[in-house]
């Protein structure tokens, strides 16, 4: 029964609101199928090569191995890729496009995923804000000219000893090896230009919903306590805005106002009945 009220409140707050705001981490992608690399188990049940070397997620997905072992960089971060492209996503996405969609405001997406699922599920690129970059862009490793480019003409080819063969993703104007645009673990190279322009978008956004005395609704997804950047973002915009937070999230859905401890799929679609009954 505290389900169900909790959900219906979910599902008032959604449709009172005059701007949805998504905020998402890693558990989004999971009943699309994606690894969400909970845990060092989690992370080397999804890459045994790691388990192999002795490697957490945090140590490989670090830029010192472009520069010690590209083959091993770009192993990991091809697989990556491949999967993501491979990855259709779950409905969820398309249940929250279309609640945004019906609003005044219309919606904004933050993220720290780097899988660019939200725009494979048909979302305003000008409404994303990818805190942690993108896999689907590149960039020089020595960040020569601070440009960022599409990966789209992008093969890894990845061997059974999990090496990258040749030929890697190279830098257009200095030839160096070329690395995605992931703000990574210890990285002093990451170029933030095309986040920092997502930012100003965001809180631009932001700023219009106060001007204008506009009510937003936050739902928040899959974002855990590890790495807090989502939660902590969705957080203090709630407490900006003095409304409640919608926390989904089977195992960490604590310290919210409005608390669903399920997955995506399951929370969105029970909160879509309740919205249809409003």
């Amino acid at each position: 029964m505290q389900t169900n009220d909790t959900i219906r409140r979910a599902a008032r707050t959604i449709a009172e609101a005059d701007a949805l705001l998504i905020t998402a981490g890693a558990g989004m992608g999971v009943d699309s199928g994606l690894p969400d690399f909970r845990g060092v188990e989690g992370f080397w049940r999804a890459y045994p090569a790691a388990r192999k070397l002795g490697l957490r997620f945090e140590e490989l997905a670090n830029p010192q191995w472009f520069e010690n072992d590209p083959a091993l960089a770009w192993a990991f971060y091809g697989h990556r890729l491949h999967l993501y492209r491979d990855t259709v996503p779950h409905k969820g996405f398309r249940i929250l496009k279309r609640w945004g969609d019906t609003k005044k405001y219309k919606y904004f997406v933050f993220t720290s995923n780097v899988d660019g699922q939200f725009q494979k599920a048909g979302f305003d690129e000008a409404r994303i804000m990818e805190c942690h970059g993108s896999i689907r862009h590149l960039q020089c490793t020595r960040n020569c000219q601070g440009k960022i480019w599409s990966e789209d003409d992008v093969h890894i080819e990845i061997d059974d000893n999990f090496r990258a063969q040749e030929p890697l993703p190279r830098c257009p104007d200095c030839g160096t090896l070329a690395r995605p645009n992931i703000l990574m673990f210890g990285d002093w190279m990451w170029e933030s230009r095309r986040t920092d322009a997502q930012s100003v978008r965001l809180q631009a956004w932001l700023a219009t919903l106060e001007e204008e005395g506009a009510s937003l609704a936050i739902v928040e997804v899959g974002a855990g306590t590890a790495v807090p950047t989502v939660r902590r973002t969705s957080e203090d915009i709630a407490r900006h805005f003095n409304v409640p937070l919608i926390r989904i999230n089977p195992r960490e859905a604590h310290d919210a106002e409005i608390a669903l401890p399920m997955g995506a799929v399951e929370a969105i679609e029970k909160i879509e009945t309740f919205l249809n009954e409003e």
